[in-house]
């Protein structure tokens, strides 16, 4: 992942290692005390960038979002048609998830019984992804693509809640999973159903 180099240099010493004890660890296992001395900072230092633990899990998850956000725009450059969008965001979202085991581990383990993920900008990128599938869902609609006779949000719950699925043993096992073969089956369901 791409740093940011306008970050103090402990901040982004304390950001690294938490992803990294993330890699092998339960959030609820890390303590304050282990990351900053994975860090190599004071834990005075971590808690002046962020209030506790947790806020720095949802910053994790923030930058994962910020830099997917930013691959999903390039990614879909130059790409005409809502089912094509759709693909790409489903192989793209699979491909995160097969490829990044921290951003995996927190978005489907770690965060979703916290109040204050609610509220975070974490959860705000989320809501921009989420978003951003809908609107490409109800661009189908318009132009034809896809039935009108499924809620747009069905559509877009049914495409995540696959995805999610299909990469849980990888985040929970650290199982590989094939990002071409997922994401073509899931396309598949999605676009042609059950039905024979």
């Amino acid at each position: 992942m791409n740093k940011n180099n306008t970050s103090p240099p402990g901040k982004e010493k304390i950001i690294n290692a938490m992803r990294e004890l993330l890699e092998k660890r339960n959030f609820e296992t890390i303590t304050i005390s282990e990351i900053a001395t994975k860090a190599g900072v004071t834990e005075g230092l971590l808690y002046k960038y962020f209030k506790d633990k947790r806020e720095l899990l949802h910053h994790v998850l923030k930058e994962h979002y910020d830099y997917f956000m930013l691959q999903i725009d390039r990614d879909l450059k130059g790409i005409t048609g809502a089912l094509n969008k759709i693909r790409k965001i489903i192989w793209s979202s699979i491909d995160r998830y097969a490829n990044h085991r921290v951003f995996a581990r927190i978005i489907m383990l770690e965060v979703r019984g916290s109040e204050t993920y609610f509220k975070s900008e974490a959860y705000q990128r989320v809501r921009q992804f989420n978003r951003l599938l809908l609107d490409i869902i109800e661009e189908g609609v318009k132009a034809g693509e896809i039935t009108p006779a499924i809620p747009p949000h069905y559509i877009r719950h049914a495409i995540f809640g696959a995805i999610e699925h299909a990469c849980l043993n990888q985040a929970i096992f650290n199982e590989k999973v094939s990002t071409d073969e997922t994401a073509e089956n899931i396309t598949n369901l999605i676009f042609n159903g059950i039905k024979p």
